[in-house]
């Protein structure tokens, strides 16, 4: 089967930082479904693992998580799914990934595709989908109010892949009144249609603009980039006993001005499920079994903003400096081979 993989952690920019491959199409056994893929994302921990992590020696390394596609064989323990089904889904980080013809992935961190995208559309959403619902649900407890907070949540870096179905999740899923960050006018408007009911500039203090809006301090926090250069500002915004989740790697987190407020702090990793085979996996299929429902009855949509063409070296290596600059807007794709 054809796929792309690399050998030795380059920059985007090498010849040989992503190489097109020929491996053999793997069987599934146990929970595994094979997966034809037709279409994948990418997301900024592709990027950070083919810069970073050397593959096993002498064993090529295929990155992807972001899939959607078709059903071609299953395992024996397999009941959630039947050959022939379209399926979205994540993957697992330890395992080889979907930059490929074919795919192993475990059923129960797999989602039914929704009926009204095409593969491309469908792609763009896993990963993000279920990061965002995570920190939302089960890290930050939305549902659970902080007394005397205002009901509000801040959301850091609106117009990324993940902030653009978080909105999107807060307002189908929530009461609360969503504040998104953008620093562009073409980033402002797209976390506008997305539904934020306000959005206010991360390029400049963060907390004087939320005070600004006058509708008190928000309990929950949500950042999903740059999480270092605002943590003053979250610090000063946030209410007493909020909530605040996180999902990036700063080299360093001093979160010692969070004491005086009693502020929680959660890390929010989507694939710590899978990585650990944890009780409740099967959690991930059910919630984007969830977002199927929500998009098919037009409550959310794709976050897909761009394809580059079909699943290839080439194409990947754009996709993974534009994912690199930073100003992404929703999701890049690629689809078909």
């Amino acid at each position: 089967m054809r796929a792309v993989a690399y050998y030795v952690p380059q920059p985007i920019s090498a010849e040989t930082s992503l190489i097109d491959i020929e491996l053999p199409t793997p069987s599934p056994t146990g929970h595994d479904l094979l997966v034809e893929v037709r279409a994948v994302s990418v997301n900024p921990v592709d990027v950070k693992v083919r810069a970073g992590v050397a593959p096993a020696a002498d064993e090529p390394k295929v990155l992807g998580w972001d899939a959607a596609g078709v059903v071609k064989a299953v395992g024996a323990d397999v009941t959630l799914f039947k050959v022939g089904d379209e399926v979205f889904y994540a993957g697992a980080i330890n395992r080889p990934g979907s930059n490929a013809e074919f795919h192993l992935v475990d059923e129960r961190i797999v989602g039914r595709k929704p009926k009204s995208l095409d593969f491309a559309a469908a792609a763009a959403l896993p990963l993000t989908s279920i990061t965002a619902y995570e920190a939302l649900f089960d890290r930050l407890k939305v549902q659970d109010a902080v007394h005397g907070a205002a009901r509000s949540l801040l959301i850091i870096g609106g117009a990324g892949g993940v902030g653009s179905i978080s909105i999107q999740l807060a307002r189908a899923l929530t009461d609360l009144t969503v504040i998104a960050t953008a620093s562009r006018p073409e980033t402002r408007e797209w976390v506008k249609k997305l539904g934020a009911h306000h959005v206010i500039d991360h390029s400049r203090p963060i907390a004087p603009q939320v005070a600004a809006l006058g509708i008190g301090a928000p309990g929950f926090i949500f950042s999903t980039t740059n999480t270092a250069d605002h943590i003053q500002d979250i610090a000063e915004a946030i209410a007493p006993q909020g909530r605040f989740a996180l999902i990036d790697d700063p080299k360093t987190l001093d979160i010692v001005p969070f004491k005086r407020k009693a502020i929680s702090v959660h890390w929010e990793l989507m694939f710590t499920r899978p990585l650990f085979g944890t009780p409740d996996m099967i959690e991930q299929h059910k919630l984007l079994n969830e977002v199927a429902e929500l998009v098919d009855a037009g409550t959310i949509r794709s976050t897909l903003n761009e394809t580059v063409g079909p699943i290839n070296a080439e194409n990947l290596k754009t996709a993974h400096a534009m994912v690199e600059s930073g100003r992404m807007k929703g999701k890049v794709v690629l689809s078909g081979f």
